[in-house]
This record gives structure tokens, C-alpha cells and sequence, in this order.
């Protein structure tokens, strides 16, 4: 019984009558029904089990079969966003191969879904870098003609022709666009990491003094609750400094007069990586969190496409590069927000002494 309490899956015993007998903590966390909500009631009976579930249990109970989810389905509960899970469900026999019940084991993928979207924006990032390397080339020799050519024109009018004005536009704009390509070049130029040891407690403590100072005109509390038990971790303060900076930036722009910026470090046992030796190395988990205006579903799905931006003076690059320091650092991203109640993003660093 203690093996059950302490799993980590999802166990949920029911009999051949279709009455769950058994319901260990890991289900009440994943459900959102407690084991006295459900004990003795049949599984049809409770709003979680819908058709993909019934199909499941039923082919134990009726056919005596074993199947398991190769996709994800999601459990949709009382309280909370839907989860999504893998299901297994075997057959429980006694003698003479009569079926007595089922087992159903219901794995949380919630996890696995978020690395994997951590995953898909790093390769997003080698193809743009891949792509933007070549525009660049492209593009750059025409703007360079149509500058010159511009320039020549100012030299060739009087000082008091109405096309001057014009023609301040139309280079003015070219050097806009041609900064717009340096900042799609960094993303994809190759560079010598200049890694040393970085205290992040002080780096953190640096930004949030710089950004009272940028924001007093609003009444925002940031918030700092760091560990002081990290060590100091190898990486590239210039780098990590200009990916925080943004990430606080952008919590303190979310609130719109009053408001709070919390930020937070600690060791998490969530996940692990491999260090060099084939080791595993200990995460730090870097969370920047705010309680203003959140992001919608809509534009979540898009937070990190290249040029994507809410904002008026946003060129939409700030995320994207923020997303290529964290994958030279050999960490990830998560981001979580409610439309309603701010927005919280996970930073995720190998701690590398």
C-alpha cells in the first residue's frame, strides 16, 4: 500500500461491476476528486471518464484485453485546466481466468508536452538563424543601393526642395531595416562563449535596482525571493544579464499602474540534465512572475515567432533572443498565463560549477 501512496502514476482499481475500489493520491492529484468522492461509485458516474476512458475500461472488463493511449488524451477536471495523460488499463483475473476488475494507470504528460514545445522553439531558433543568414546577404546589397542612391539625390537638391523631406524618410527607413537584420544576424552568427562563474543572486538584484528606477512612475513591488544556497553557476553574464533584464522588462510592462514583479530562485528536482562527464546536474529554476495584464491563448500560441509583438515600439525579436541565450546555456523555457491574473515565465539553467 505505501508503494501506491508514494507512485507518482495515477492507480485506479475497479471491480467487475464497474464500482472503483481503490484510488491512490497520485489520482486525487491528477483527477481533482478525492479517494471519498469516488470510492464505491461506479466509474460511469464520475464527469472525468468520458467516451476515450468508457472504450478503455470496457475493453478490460468485457474482452479481457490490455491496451494502452499511444497519444495523449486530456483529462478534462472539476477544477483546473485539462491535463493531458496517457492510459493504460489490464484486466484483473482470478481462477479459472475469470475477469475480476481492472487497473486503470494514468500517467501525467504535462511535463513531457512542455519540454516538448522548449524543443520545438530551439529548432524554430536553427532554422531562423539558418534563414536569416542568408536574407541578410540579399537583402542588404539593394538597401545599400537604394541609401546611396538616396544620399546622392540630397546632394543634387536644393536645401529648400520639399523633397528633401522625403528623402530623409527613405533613408532613415532603410537604416531601421538594415538594424532589423543585424538583430536577426546576432541570432544566427556563431560566437565564442565567454563564460566565467556568475553570481545570479547579484545579477537579478542589479536589474530589479535599474528597473524600480524605469518604472517609478507606476506603483509596481518587485518582489525578490532568492536562494542564497546557489552557488555561483558558468555561463555568460553579459548574456544572461540581457536575458533577464528583458524578461523583468516585459513582466513590469505587463502591469499597467499597480501591480507586482516576483522574482524567484531555487534548486528543483522537477527536471535533470547530463553535465559533460555524463553526470546529472541539478537545475536552477529562475522564475519571473507578474500579476498584471495576461496573454491570451492566441497570442501564447505565437509568443516567440520572430516579428510577433503586442507592443506599438516592439520589433517582436526581445522573446526570440531571449530563447537563443537559454539554448546556448543549455537550459529551456516555460511560460504560463491566465488572462486574467498575470503571467509567470520559467527559466531553466544546468547548475555548472
Amino acid at each position: 500500500m505505501r508503494v501506491l501512496e508514494n507512485l507518482d502514476r495515477a492507480v485506479i482499481a475497479i471491480d467487475a461491476q464497474g464500482v472503483i475500489q481503490l484510488f491512490n493520491p497520485a489520482a486525487e492529484l491528477n483527477t481533482g476528486y478525492s479517494e471519498r468522492q469516488v470510492l464505491g461509485r461506479r466509474y460511469d458516474d464520475i464527469c472525468i471518464f468520458d467516451n476515450a476512458f468508457t472504450y478503455l475500461i470496457q475493453a478490460a472488463l468485457e474482452n479481457g484485453r490490455s491496451i494502452s493511449t499511444q497519444e495523449h488524451i486530456m483529462l478534462r477536471r472539476p477544477i483546473g485546466k485539462p491535463l493531458p495523460v496517457t492510459i493504460s488499463v489490464a484486466p484483473m483475473f482470478v481462477e479459472q481466468g475469470k475477469i475480476d476488475g481492472a487497473v486503470l494507470i494514468i500517467r501525467d504528460m504535462s511535463p513531457v508536452v512542455k519540454l516538448e514545445e522548449a524543443v520545438r522553439r530551439a529548432d524554430r531558433m536553427t532554422m531562423l538563424g539558418t534563414m536569416s543568414a542568408g536574407l541578410a546577404h540579399e537583402i542588404r546589397n539593394p538597401l545599400g543601393g537604394i541609401k546611396g542612391s538616396a544620399q546622392l539625390m540630397a546632394m543634387e537638391l536644393p536645401e529648400d526642395s520639399p523633397l528633401n523631406e522625403y528623402i530623409e524618410v527613405m533613408i532613415r527607413e532603410v537604416d531601421r531595416v538594415d538594424g532589423i537584420i543585424e538583430e536577426l544576424m546576432n541570432l544566427s552568427r556563431p560566437r565564442t562563449a565567454e563564460n566565467s562563474a556568475v553570481n545570479l543572486s547579484k545579477v537579478l538584484n542589479d536589474i530589479v535596482l535599474l528597473q524600480k528606477e524605469a518604472h517609478c512612475d507606476k506603483n509596481i513591488h518587485f518582489i525578490l525571493n532568492l536562494d542564497p544556497s546557489i552557488p555561483e553557476l558558468i555561463g555568460d553574464e553579459r548574456l544572461l544579464t540581457q536575458l533577464f533584464l528583458n524578461l523583468i522588462k516585459n513582466a513590469a510592462e505587463a502591469i499597467e499602474d499597480t501591480g507586482a514583479v516576483t522574482i524567484s530562485t531555487r534548486i528543483t528536482s522537477e527536471y535533470q540534465t547530463r553535465s559533460e562527464a555524463d553526470h546529472p546536474a541539478s537545475l536552477i529554476h529562475i522564475e519571473v512572475k507578474d500579476n498584471g495584464t495576461g496573454i491570451p491563448p492566441e497570442t501564447m500560441k505565437r509568443l516567440f515567432t520572430p516579428f510577433f509583438t503586442t507592443r506599438k515600439s516592439g520589433n517582436g525579436l526581445g522573446l526570440v533572443m531571449c530563447q537563443k541565450i537559454i539554448t546556448e546555456h543549455d537550459g529551456f523555457i516555460k511560460v504560463d498565463s491566465d488572462p486574467a491574473g498575470g503571467t509567470s515565465f520559467s527559466v531553466y539553467l544546468p547548475l555548472r560549477r
